[in-house]
């Protein structure tokens, strides 16, 4: 079925059209695209797919499948959500990490990739003592949380969140990976709800981003990831500063902290801050791509 020029990029063309897959796509793809979206043609194709119950692969498969009601008044409004850059995830309402689906919303940071790398790592610096524990410092969603207590099924995470709305998400999350016995969300501003625990790690992905920055990201970010999630302060360190003071209170010794920043010049002042603090080991690794963003210190 053909489309005119008009409709070429209009979702509304789809409602009662009956369109072929192809044709969906094709208009869904230019939609997308006439508003910016880095990504539209994939992002067009995750949209149809999830409105149609498909994977991706299985869409690909069908290209002549007509797409009727409701689903082409599905389809319209997710693609009228998404050229208001909401997030794909966000519609989609899921977040693939480290083999985890995730459930994701506005009440916290949809998980990056570079973050997997954090949770690598992380697994790398755990001792093989027994039953390790864990601090999850600012758990979002909570995935770095279950992406540990399910790779280590002897480690018990104590996932921490300042902000109800995500402490929720993140025990949902919990919940629905069946971790409830070895991951506990905790609402605390940092440490503060802990007491005395102290713990073999204490990895976080803290708010890094100097506030001026923000403004100037794409829309998904500046608009709908949480600021609490974002705003380091003045030079993005507010946090850190925080997180490296306390911290050695927090650990046993020998315990590690990971954290990941901003890169770039932030890297010398944190490992700075953590050498101040009596860290040793001080050590960084790089990002999917190639820039210094991770860094983890010892207690000895």
């Amino acid at each position: 079925m053909g489309t005119t020029l008009a409709s070429a990029a209009d979702p509304d063309a789809l409602i009662g059209a009956a369109m072929p897959v192809r044709t969906a796509l094709r208009i869904g793809t230019a939609a997308l695209q006439s508003a910016g979206v880095e990504s539209p043609a994939a992002d067009a194709e995750w949209l149809l797919a999830g409105v149609l119950g498909l994977s991706r692969s299985a869409l690909a498969l069908d290209p002549h499948r007509a797409v009727g009601a409701p689903h082409d008044a599905r389809y319209a409004l997710a693609l009228r959500r998404r050229m208001d850059r909401e997030p794909l995830q966000h519609i989609l309402g899921t977040q693939a990490f480290r083999g985890l689906t995730v459930r994701v919303g506005p009440e916290a940071m949809v998980p990056r990739p570079e973050t997997e790398l954090l949770v690598e790592w992380a697994l790398e610096l755990l001792p093989r003592a027994p039953a390790p524990l864990v601090l999850d410092l600012g758990a979002g969603t909570g995935c770095i949380a279950c992406a540990i207590a399910v790779e280590r099924d002897d480690a018990t995470v104590l996932a921490l969140e300042l902000s109800p709305a995500a402490a929720a998400l993140a025990r949902a999350n919990v919940g629905a990976l069946g971790l409830d016995a070895r991951v506990t969300v905790v609402e605390s501003d940092l440490f503060a709800a802990l007491g005395g625990v102290r713990a073999d790690l204490i990895v976080a992905n803290p708010p890094y981003l100097p506030s001026v920055v923000i403004p100037t990201l794409a829309p998904e970010v500046s608009r709908f990831d949480p600021q609490l999630a974002l705003d380091g302060g003045d030079d993005g360190l507010d946090v850190i500063r925080r997180i490296v003071a306390e911290a050695p209170a927090r650990l046993k010794q020998g315990g590690m902290l990971l954290l990941e920043t901003a890169g770039g010049s932030q890297m010398g002042t944190v490992g700075a801050l953590l050498e101040a603090a009596g860290f040793t080991r001080v050590t960084a690794r790089r990002d999917l791509a190639g820039v210094e963003r991770f860094v983890a210190g010892g207690l000895d």
